[in-house]
């Protein structure tokens, strides 16, 4: 499998993930400004939309958007137990968050604030939006391991990827310890340093 990714992007979930799972993965970096990968390739005949993540399965076929791949990914390594089984509630809630995390967090919280273009008044409404989700992921965090309760998945690998993101737009997430305890649990485990390793992150 081949996964075209950009440093320290969403696409270091899907990242995390395969290396949580333990499966073979050739890393294909792009630049997103640019829209060509390390290799010289035109990205835009890659996915049009211009984004990481894609991954491009071994015959051929071709995923794209972050929660579907971790959820493929996950699917893989079933022994891994890095999402629950596929028609139990537990799927569900798991996809609840991946949406939570991609829909609340990312897109609607993390992303104007990385765009130039976002008028300051549209950035304090997203920090106060971003704030607001954030108190909510506080709150399930509180009183369980991970977002699941006990088991780690990959609904985790996003949200840690995500919150590392406030350290480059002015969003301190220390004002909620639980979450800093949180990251620092995550990133401790061998896999992320492994692929944030691979990224050059550390």
């Amino acid at each position: 499998m081949k996964l075209y990714y950009s440093k320290g992007a969403c696409s270091l979930s899907p990242h995390i993930t395969a290396c949580e799972a333990e499966l073979p993965i050739e890393l294909v970096e792009v630049d997103l400004q640019s829209k060509r990968t390390q290799t010289g390739e035109d990205f835009l005949l890659i996915n049009p939309n211009g984004y990481v993540p894609v991954l491009i399965l071994d015959d051929g076929n071709k995923l794209t958007e972050g929660p579907a791949i971790v959820q493929y990914l996950a699917d893989q390594a079933p022994d891994k137990k890095l999402a629950p089984l596929a028609g139990t509630f537990e799927r569900y809630q798991l996809q609840q968050w991946l949406n939570f995390i991609s829909t609340e967090i990312h897109k609607g919280g993390f992303a104007p604030l990385f765009n130039p273009a976002t008028p300051e008044a549209a950035k304090q409404m997203a920090i106060a939006t971003l704030t607001s989700r954030l108190e909510t992921v506080s709150e399930q965090l509180s009183n369980r391991a991970f977002l699941l309760g006990k088991h780690f998945s990959v609904a985790d690998v996003y949200l840690f990827v995500t919150l590392g993101w406030g350290a480059y737009v002015d969003v301190d997430i220390s004002r909620w310890p639980v979450l800093v305890e949180y990251v620092t649990k995550i990133s401790a485990r061998p896999a992320v340093q492994k692929a944030m390793k691979e990224e050059g992150l550390i």
